[in-house]
């Protein structure tokens, strides 16, 4: 079996090779490993392999996780679905959030930010595919949101995330990530000033770097199988 290291190593020579592939700057693309289900150890060994950012789903989880690793340097972010009244915590635990979908959550997460920590760093998740299943806003919904979410006091709001669709040939992964790159920028020329696109993973990493992806969010390819 391979260790996290090698397994790691392999991720960010493929993210190496698509960056290079589609001609973006070197070190355009960030590696956020997602750690949900995964234990505090194996975050520890990603860690002394050189991973810094890591990604939760699961508060309760995550905030066990925080906790036991606050002896290290590590860049918190919260990709999974927002509850209201789970705001308070995320707001108090975490660097970055990346599923914010409405605007009464942003504002929560704004109101319950402490004063002595730096402004929450933020992305909207949009549902690009426009999936029932799925959660994330509208791309109608976006300017007057983004709008909203840039004036709140305690928020930094960075840029967009999304999770397409699941399938379909190399061309039509790039489609949504297209999508999604042309709201950022259409965002952008209304005055944000946004420098983050968080899409892709293990199964379409490619495309996502394509497109744009600043921030691609990768699990099982690091750490193995999740643990139930």
């Amino acid at each position: 079996m391979k260790s996290i290291a090698s397994q790691l190593a392999l991720v960010q020579q493929s993210i190496a090779e698509s960056t290079q592939k589609y001609q973006r700057p070197d070190n355009a693309v960030t590696l956020l490993a997602v750690s949900k289900r995964h234990s505090s150890q194996a975050i520890r060994e990603a860690w002394a392999a050189g991973q810094r950012c890591f990604g939760e789903s699961y508060l309760q989880e995550a905030e066990q996780k925080i906790t036991e690793l606050a002896d290290l340097d590590i860049e918190w972010h919260f990709i999974g679905p927002i509850q209201s009244n789970k705001t308070r915590p995320i707001a108090q635990l975490f660097d970055w959030v990346h599923s914010v979908d409405r605007l009464k959550i942003a504002q929560r997460l704004s109101d319950q930010r402490p004063d002595d920590m730096a402004p929450l760093n933020i992305c909207l998740q949009v549902n690009i595919s426009g999936e029932a299943t799925k959660s994330g806003m509208a791309l109608e919904e976006l300017p007057a949101i983004a709008a909203s979410v840039a004036a709140l006091p305690r928020l930094k709001l960075r840029g967009l995330m999304a999770i397409p669709a699941h399938g379909g040939d190399f061309e039509s992964q790039r489609e949504p990530f297209r999508r999604l790159r042309e709201a950022q920028q259409a965002l952008i020329a209304r005055g944000h000033r946004l420098d983050t696109l968080s899409m892709g993973m293990s199964g379409d990493i490619e495309a996502a770097i394509a497109e744009g992806s600043t921030l691609v969010r990768v699990g099982t390819a690091i750490f193995g199988t999740r643990q139930p």
